[in-house]
């Protein structure tokens, strides 16, 4: 049984984390969140002792190691920015650290934490779940056995509707989230990376508030992409079943389907890094060198091959009207 904190306790993606670490016999020690709405841990691990403030935190984690009963595993669930600086604690604990997506922020903070294994031993891992999905795995088999010169065409759309209170959080501000395309794409990056190989190519044909879109050119597929946050920029015709979130990738005008198979998919993960074979922290450079990119490319408008729903009407951010 091995012992685990978890920093950042009370957002939408830790109750995965807790039942990835119940489900796989072990103990969750400790847990850090300013916020202290989690009694969801009740569910998980209600003897696990709970802080809002980090130095309490450190200090309690730096007193159990005293007496014997040391941090095996840092999980960590914490808003984007922190990561880089949650991991360097994990890792100065001697514990190895579990980060969720996207690792960081910027690729040379890759470089830095990659310095920090090496002096202290101990090895950073990357939630890339969609690597573990049977319907990926097997797209991935059959690429990887087809064709060598083939070049596949592929749609992303991935709508998933966030109310005015995104834009008050640090979800809605780019130099802590990374804006839409880190926040809502880079699981989606990497898994077509590590199927359809490098970048060689990509442009930025809109990038708002609210939405993003642009096209790769990768080694063996070109990619049209649409991300939205804005409810209004899902079909009609879905709208009026319900619908408030549209995810699908299209290949060679075929859906791919992917849509179950979901909810164990970080036992999975969790599974892999004690069995010493999970996805380290070089594994998402890839796709963390995407979204800076994109972050920081100017968008051309609408020119060249770009997906449909990019000349959707645009709307005013709702704070700055």
């Amino acid at each position: 049984m091995k012992n685990f904190a978890l920093i950042g306790a009370a957002g939408y993606i830790a109750p995965r984390h807790m039942e990835a670490i119940q489900n796989t016999n072990n103990k969750l020690v400790a847990a850090l969140d300013k916020f202290d709405s989690v009694g969801i841990i009740d569910s998980y691990f209600p003897n696990a002792s709970f802080f809002t403030e980090f130095e309490r935190f450190d200090r309690y984690l730096e007193k159990i190691k005293r007496k014997g009963n040391k941090i095996d595993y840092v999980s960590i669930c914490s808003p984007n920015y922190l990561h880089d600086a949650h991991i360097r604690f994990g890792l100065r604990h001697q514990a190895d650290v579990i980060c969720e997506k996207p690792i960081v922020l910027n690729p040379w903070n890759i470089d830095a934490l990659e310095e920090i294994e090496k002096e202290t031993g101990r090895n950073v891992y990357n939630i890339l779940q969609l690597r573990l999905h049977e319907s990926v795995v097997a797209l991935k088999e059959k690429v990887d056995k087809g064709a060598k010169d083939k070049i596949y065409d592929i749609d992303l759309t991935y709508q998933t509707s966030r109310g005015n209170w995104y834009y008050t959080s640090w979800k809605g501000q780019t130099e802590k989230s990374g804006g839409i395309a880190t926040n809502i794409g880079v699981h989606f990056y990497d898994m077509l990376t590590w199927i359809f190989g490098d970048v060689k190519e990509s442009v930025v044909h809109v990038h708002t508030h609210d939405r993003a879109a642009g096209y790769f050119e990768l080694e063996r597929a070109r990619v049209r992409w649409f991300l939205s946050i804005n409810y209004d920029t899902i079909a009609a015709k879905l709208r009026a079943k319900g619908a408030t979130t549209y995810r699908s990738i299209q290949i060679e005008g075929e859906e791919f389907e992917f849509s179950g198979g979901f909810k164990e998919l970080h036992t999975k993960s969790y599974e892999q890094i004690l069995g010493g074979n999970g996805f380290r922290i070089g594994e998402a450079r890839k796709a963390i060198e995407i979204v800076h990119d994109i972050r920081h490319k100017t968008p051309l408008g609408l020119k060249g091959d770009y997906h449909p729903l990019a000349s959707l009407p645009l709307v005013s951010h709702p704070f700055k009207q």
